[in-house]
């Protein structure tokens, strides 16, 4: 749950002066390996560092939910359709420190820029391009990818 701290879209943005008053889109570089442990992957350098140092947040708990039938597609992860109690918090005083941590005891893995293989990089060209192009309704998202991704969207 930590990668839900921050939106690396919208602290650039708020970093770089960009306004908008919008609703911001979400850059989620986050999936699941095989055993449902979640891998974070930097696209760009410095990626987790740029988009959770810094960060301070909130992680609550809740005992029960009504589930609301959603397909979340997120591993431990539930949407209620009612309001729910909160069991408990847990405050987050520095989010990239708890990534780091969360990796240091095997809870997250993370696929550094450094590490991404060639086809992995093929793959992020592509997709940056295209997300580029698509998303002439939200000009903060362009705006984060311009400034993340000169050299792919330059060219």
């Amino acid at each position: 749950m930590l990668v839900y701290l921050s939106n690396a879209i919208e602290k650039y943005c708020r970093e770089t002066g960009f306004s908008y008053d919008g609703a911001w889109q979400k850059w989620g570089p986050y999936g699941f390996d095989k055993s449902g442990r979640q891998r974070l992957e930097e696209y760009y350098p410095n990626a987790l560092r740029s988009a959770y140092k810094g960060v301070s947040g909130y992680i609550y708990r809740a005992e029960m939910i009504i589930d609301s039938g959603f397909d979340v597609q997120i591993p431990n992860a539930a949407a209620s359709c009612v309001p729910v109690d909160v069991a408990g918090a847990e405050f987050i005083p520095d989010a990239y420190e708890a990534i780091l941590q969360a990796e240091r005891e095997g809870l997250l893995s993370i696929v550094r820029y450094e590490e991404m293989s060639d086809k992995a990089r093929e793959w992020n060209e592509k997709t940056i391009r295209k997300e580029y192009e698509n998303a002439s309704a939200h000009p903060e998202y362009r705006h984060f990818l311009m400034g993340n991704f000169p050299e792919i969207l330059k060219r």
